[in-house]
């Protein structure tokens, strides 16, 4: 038995110094360290042996064993060494070749203005506020003093998933939403951007899907002076210190009283040009009070606590703000329009 130990190692290690490539030599390791290779069947021999001869053809057979797992490793190694030194010669880069110019993204036109507005009033002590895309009816309309039936719903032309729920139309809902968690308490200090969805024909200055950043304080003692003030810092940081604005009234089912907020043409300064159709005013966003009924259903009291809210659309400011005369520039991922905006940082 010793002798046939002795004669499968000096084999194996045979065949192993002639093998040349790792399939070989994994058949090897299979073939002699395997559960049914030579060494086994000799072992299993071993019950034939005395007492005093199994333990030395066991120390044995784990030696023979050692040196030929010793010997594969070794081998394993200089043909791996070898593989690679023959792939780096069939693969040399030649490195007098130019480099290919990896081309570096920007920030989106639309991203730079929406992050642009939301570091501004964080800047003011607001939170960003953020709701679901699909909206219940409830927190869309009812919730903001719009029951079902109310004729303002129809100048939200919305789409309808069923009866109750619906790509929301503004996103005054999360305003609503969060109004509700504070559960009748103050302060409430937010805005709220985010996609919104009408039915609505594309065209320069429409789209049915666009952003929208709204704006809400309640608190007590909070007045339009507050509103006002708070409108007139954003329009000075957003187009200028020396724009101006003016506020015109208007209606809204969820402000009372509500207002319109222009701003003088960044063009023409005031005076009247083709931009501004003449009048040296540009139509910005619209805003108010919140209505006594919306801070109610929200279980705020509205004897105690006053508000006022703000919405406006980011593309139109953009548009503004960087002389863009189609609102379709910012969906259609032209590259050369893109471009335009990249800063080199």
């Amino acid at each position: 038995m010793e002798q046939k130990l002795k004669e499968l190692q000096a084999e194996a290690l045979q065949k192993i110094e002639q093998t040349e490539d790792l399939k070989s030599l994994n058949d090897i390791r299979v073939a002699y360290l395997g559960k049914k290779g030579p060494i086994t069947e000799v072992l299993r021999g071993m019950g034939q042996l005395s007492a005093e001869e199994r333990p030395k053809m066991g120390a044995l057979a784990n030696e023979v064993r050692a040196a030929i797992s010793e010997k594969i490793e070794a081998k394993q190694e200089a043909l791996e060494a070898a593989a690679v030194e023959k792939q780096l010669a069939s693969e040399t880069i030649d490195i007098t070749l130019p480099g290919r110019p990896v081309k570096v993204g920007n920030h989106h036109p639309l991203t730079k203005v929406i992050e642009e507005i939301e570091d501004l009033f964080i800047g003011m002590g607001y939170q960003v506020a953020e709701g679901p895309e699909v909206e219940k009816d409830y927190y869309n309309f009812e919730a903001l003093n719009l029951p079902k039936g109310h004729p303002a719903r129809d100048m939200q032309d919305s789409f309808y998933i069923t009866e109750e729920l619906l790509l929301r139309t503004h996103t005054s809902p999360v305003q609503a939403r969060t109004m509700e968690k504070h559960e009748g308490k103050g302060p409430v200090k937010i805005i709220c951007p985010g996609k919104v969805y009408r039915r609505d024909n594309d065209d320069a200055t429409h789209s049915h899907q666009f952003m929208q950043i709204e704006g809400l304080v309640v608190d007590e003692n909070i007045t339009m002076g507050d509103l006002k003030g708070t409108l007139q810092v954003f329009a000075k940081k957003m187009f200028g210190e020396d724009r101006e604005i003016r506020l015109r009234p208007s209606f809204f089912p969820f402000t009372e009283p509500s207002v319109e907020m222009d701003i003088t043409c960044k063009i023409c300064g005031g005076e009247g040009c083709s931009v501004c159709k003449g009048t040296g005013w540009i139509e910005i966003l619209g805003a108010g009070m919140v209505h006594p009924n919306v801070l109610e259903m929200a279980g705020f009291d509205s004897k105690k606590y006053t508000g006022f809210a703000f919405g406006m659309g980011p593309e139109r400011i953009a548009m503004l703000k960087y002389g863009i005369d189609d609102i379709r520039h910012f969906y259609t991922n032209d590259i050369r329009f893109l471009k335009q905006f990249a800063v080199n940082e």
